[in-house]
């Protein structure tokens, strides 16, 4: 275990598990979102749960590799897709980087995640 996968499972732990938490327990805010991106309260409660699945996973991962990763990739597809409903919303791009990034540091946690093994 490094100090760049420790830092990168903390990170994608508390940037998505508040978010998840918040969209699981549908507060206003992520109410508004979903409405925005025309979606259900009950399916974005679904992306909640995958959001804290994910954070925990990445944060458990830094005793088992194998599960880091795969949380991780799980982080950065559902970001990914994230981006692409806004782009499908027409938001300007700028509304997408909050997907992006997080995506971007999923994907770094993943490849430190099997270089360490």
């Amino acid at each position: 275990m490094t100090t760049a996968q420790i830092t990168l499972a903390v990170t994608l732990f508390l940037v998505f598990l508040p978010l998840g938490l918040a969209k699981v327990a549908a507060v206003p805010f992520t109410r508004r979102a979903a409405a925005h991106l025309g979606m259900t309260a009950g399916l974005y409660r679904v992306v909640g749960t995958l959001e804290v699945a994910g954070a925990v996973g990445a944060l458990l991962g830094t005793a088992r590799a194998p599960l880091g990763a795969a949380a991780a990739i799980g982080l950065a597809l559902l970001m990914a897709a994230a981006a692409v409903v806004h782009l499908r919303h027409e938001d300007p791009p700028v509304r997408a980087l909050p997907a992006v990034v997080p995506a971007l540091t999923a994907m770094s946690y993943a490849a430190t995640a099997v270089a360490v093994g």
